[in-house]
């Protein structure tokens, strides 16, 4: 009997050692997929009945069940799940005549609890609204109305100066513009609190906002792609509905306190963190804007536990002069993207041992990767069974030709462990993809078709990515027409439209260069001068701070004779890209935007070696 019991015990621990050497993650990823499916199992359940329950759903849920718990803290008042019930129920009482369900209205609103009244009211009366990102310009404003086809907009008492230049156009289009103040601030612009405030707080009836469809519209986030003006992103009641899962999927619960200083026009902070926060019956202190000096002091005095980044946020934190009660707080978890792996270890060795979690998934896409494991410098995890639910392959990419490499039967090739490779997202039923309103062909330019096999078809993510021996992902640069910088998608089209615009400039070819020290790509520009102009570097400089958000505005300009040209008569980017913008070995003339002289001036080496040392801020 006990030589039976002693080799039981060996069976055992030889077992775990096995599993510990060979499959070392084994445990952490059955309890991280037992959530997810779980979860999906809920996603599935609605599917397949007509019992589906929205984020909204949700939202009054949560506040039927804790209506007086704290839901969002914001500038210091706090809001409960009740309140903002009530306050988002008379939203839909002004509206309740104006709009019929189905209708899509838009919303230009910077971070504040009433952005989320408004945002649930018209959801509310079972309408989809456009969340439109507050650093465009006016004629990026009136394409994302034609791309979505809203016909009334709700603006905030702090955003609607930037309105001034296209009011008229909008109300020839027939566009109703309401603003959050108590009088009319200008003819043809109607005040929403004195309504809100005498209005019934009654719920509407619940049948109009109920849907029989997770595909169905709730939501349009316009995201900047190579088309070169932002495409309003189609948000089904399904992907909501998944990001909201995210903090749950890490094992987030009711008891924390969240915080989120990224914009709510974004994905990150209106579906994850808001949509994530109703999911546990959790409290959200919403920032106006992100503070590198107040954001450690905002965790301390609202004991916050989890916190939402991009890779920037955490490099400002680091920037910040070190303080002797850095570690003085409660925070246990960030979620976000974009961390870089240097930024990373600084971080936690400052801070602490947070467990930082990222998310890879891009607003349209059909896939998500989350680090699970928190291993530092990837982006997700993966492994068979998660093979077995997201299909996904990364694919040899020809830089220079900017597209995936293709075999002699004119299909793509896999890489190797731990090569680098497009990221590519199978559409199925299982993954689908929604693309973007207003144009059949932004939506077909992101499909790649016939990739493995006849008929296939996948989602291009335009992201080069590489999966290392032990299954980690880690993201390795973007392609395409669209880079990153200070957590902002850049199309480098739309610049060189506005380029463009400048009577000096005979051509313009924008791309990304890197920039030591920052996250992503700054904004570069090489640039024909007309035969009969000469380069003027404050004209220029007067026209890119009006036309364009300042994530936008490239920094860099390089004076050239001629372009060079693809095959396919594309400019050429790759040699621009990799040459950068040191004037010690590019033998163009080189300029970099000024804010003190107001103007493009020379980029002289010893400008250069400033940026390079940090001395020199971009």
């Amino acid at each position: 009997m006990l030589s039976w019991i002693a080799a039981l015990l060996a069976g055992i621990l030889t077992a775990h050692l096995a599993q510990r050497w060979c499959f070392p993650y084994f445990w952490r990823d059955a309890l991280f997929l037992t959530r997810v499916m779980r979860y999906g199992a809920r996603l599935e359940f609605y599917k397949r009945s007509s019992r589906i329950v929205t984020v909204v759903d949700r939202f009054v849920q949560q506040a039927q069940r804790i209506p007086e718990k704290a839901f969002l803290i914001y500038e210091g008042v706090t809001h409960s799940y009740g309140e903002l019930e009530e306050r988002s129920n008379r939203v839909a009482r002004v509206f309740e005549d104006a709009v019929k369900k189905g209708d899509t209205v838009a919303l230009l609103m910077s971070n504040e609890p009433d952005f989320i009244s408004v945002w649930f009211g018209f959801c509310k009366l079972g309408c989809a609204v456009a969340f439109l990102n507050t650093n465009i310009k006016s004629r990026s404003l009136l394409h994302c109305f034609n791309c979505c086809g809203a016909k009334l907009l709700v603006v905030g008492a702090d955003l609607l100066e930037t309105l001034e230049d296209i009011i008229p156009s909008l109300q020839e289009d027939r566009i109703e513009v309401w603003c959050l103040t108590r009088e009319s601030p200008r003819p043809g612009v109607r005040s929403l609190l004195d309504k809100m405030e005498s209005a019934s707080q009654e719920p509407i009836p619940a049948e109009r906002r109920s849907v029989r469809c997770l595909k169905t519209p709730t939501l349009y986030i316009f995201t900047s792609g190579t088309t070169g003006l932002p495409k309003a992103a189609v948000i089904t009641h399904l992907q909501s509905l998944k990001a909201a899962g995210g903090f749950w999927a890490y094992s987030a619960t009711g008891s924390d306190v969240i915080y989120t200083p990224l914009p709510l026009y974004h994905s990150a902070a209106s579906l994850v963190g808001i949509g994530g926060t109703i999911e546990l019956g959790a409290t959200c202190v919403l920032k106006k804007k992100f503070s590198a000096s107040q954001f450690w002091h905002d965790c301390r005095k609202h004991n916050v536990t989890i916190f939402q980044y991009i890779g920037e946020v955490c490099r400002y934190l680091c920037n910040q002069p070190v303080a002797g009660n850095e570690k003085d707080h409660r925070v246990r978890m960030g979620v976000g993207n974009g961390l870089r792996l240097d930024v990373w270890r600084e971080f936690l060795g400052r801070f602490g041992e947070i467990r930082m979690c990222e998310i890879y998934g891009s607003t349209e896409g059909n896939l998500c990767f989350m680090n699970h494991v928190g291993k530092i410098g990837a982006v997700g995890r993966s492994n068979f069974f998660y093979k077995l639910i997201f299909k996904y392959d990364l694919v040899k990419y020809d830089l220079v030709r900017e597209e995936p490499v293709r075999d002699h039967n004119g299909f793509c090739q896999h890489v190797q462990k731990g090569e680098t490779g497009l990221l590519l997202s199978k559409i199925c039923s299982q993954s689908p993809f929604f693309g973007y309103a207003g144009s059949k062909q932004l939506t077909e330019k992101k499909i790649l078709r016939d990739v493995f096999v006849k008929g296939d078809t996948y989602f291009n993510t335009g992201d080069l990515m590489a999966e290392d021996e032990d299954n980690f992902i880690c993201f390795k640069d973007r392609v395409g027409d669209t880079f990153r910088w200070k957590g902002e998608n850049v199309a480098t089209t739309e610049v060189t439209e506005i380029l463009g615009l400048v009577d000096f400039i005979q051509e313009a070819n924008v791309y990304g260069v890197q920039v030591p020290g920052n996250e992503g790509r700054a904004g570069m520009a090489a640039v024909i001068v007309r035969p009969e102009c000469t380069f003027d570097g404050k004209k220029l400089f007067n026209h890119v701070l009006k036309e364009l958000p300042s994530y936008a505005r490239p920094l860099f300009i390089r004076l050239q004779e001629s372009m060079e040209m693809t095959s396919t008569f594309k400019q050429q980017k790759f040699a621009l890209v990799e040459s950068g913008f040191n004037p010690s070995s590019v033998s163009d003339p080189l300029y970099i935007l000024d804010h003190s002289e107001k103007s493009y001036i020379p980029l002289t080496p010893s400008i250069y070696d400033g940026i390079v040392n940090a001395q020199h801020k971009v």
